[in-house]
């Protein structure tokens, strides 16, 4: 089997202690399971296939992104096994883990200062800015995953599996915002067979931008940008949850101690706002959520770091 083919088809688990009593059951998508330890796989191989089917990107060439850290490892994963240069744009607002974990796959790391080490709308503002810059060179293929069609469809996968897992059998979809790739590419495939599937959309309390608030600072990684991304499809949502950073880090803490989980702040913020929906849904429903990359990703960070 091609090494490219082991991505999807990750588990589908249920919440057992962290399940709000008398209400909805919740199920977990193990995003962490895919070769990188996060779902940006599935993104990284779409966006790079489509890319070359159309000759935008061809042999010899270099890919280019901007990126905290998730779609960069998956990127510079795909890179190495088909044989590309990879670039990527980010700052030390992110882990050290996923710095070190782009560079072991190749990629060359421009970092862009982050002010108090936070995630910004003026840093990702930056980091576009200087990708821009460097997608001038000859050769180079920008994926620009802020603004690239092709990343919503490389989660069209992943609302077919919750659909053949669940056996269609949901009632709400719950997920956060970074891009807002892989919320429309699972929203359009649950609606489009559930008309009546609930999508919860989750946004940082510090930068909910969503929900009409005013864009700040905050410490999850990979989601909340500052502005309402491009690629996000606000008829396909029907509520929005801001969940902060501390309730974030916090219910990735217990998901490892509770339920044997181990995953990032995203995943905490997700099974958070999850948790509340359970409750307004109530017994005999289920909700699902997603468990958007490993917990591995972060041990340098205060979310598990000792001490």
């Amino acid at each position: 089997m091609d090494v490219l083919q082991a991505i999807g088809n990750t588990p589908l688990v249920e919440l057992r202690r962290l399940a709000p009593p008398g209400g909805a059951r919740i199920l977990a998508k193990l995003e962490g399971q895919n070769p990188t330890g996060s779902m940006k796989d599935r993104m990284a191989l779409a966006v790079l296939a489509a890319a070359e089917r159309d000759g935008r990107l061809a042999p010899g060439g270099t890919v280019l992104e901007y990126t905290g850290g998730s779609t960069g490892t998956s990127l510079a994963w795909v890179c190495a096994v088909k044989g590309y240069r990879i670039r990527i744009v980010t700052s030390e607002a992110f882990s050290r883990e996923k710095l070190d974990h782009m560079a072991a796959f190749g990629a060359e790391l421009t970092l862009v200062p982050a002010e108090g080490g936070l995630t910004t709308k003026q840093l990702i503002l930056d980091m576009v800015a200087r990708a821009r810059e460097l997608a001038r060179e000859p050769g180079t293929f920008w994926t620009n995953q802020l603004e690239n069609l092709d990343a919503v469809a490389g989660y069209h996968a992943l609302g077919a599996e919750i659909l053949a897992e669940t056996g269609g059998e949901l009632d709400a979809f719950v997920h956060s915002v970074g891009t807002g790739a892989s919320l429309r590419g699972v929203a359009s495939v649950l609606k489009r067979t559930q008309p009546g599937v609930r999508i919860v959309a989750v946004e940082p309390a510090e930068s909910a931008v969503l929900s009409g608030g005013a864009p700040g600072p905050h410490k999850i990684e990979g989601v909340g940008i500052g502005y309402r991304p491009p690629l996000h499809e606000p008829s396909l949502v029907d509520q929005v949850v801001a969940v902060s950073t501390a309730e974030a880090k916090a219910l990735a803490r217990r998901l490892a101690r509770e339920e044997g989980l181990f995953a990032g702040t995203s995943s905490g913020a997700n099974v958070e706002a999850a948790r509340r929906v359970a409750r307004e849904l109530g017994p005999g429903k289920t909700v699902v959520t997603l468990l958007c990359d490993s917990g591995l990703k972060y041990l340098s960070t205060d979310v598990y770091r000792r001490g």
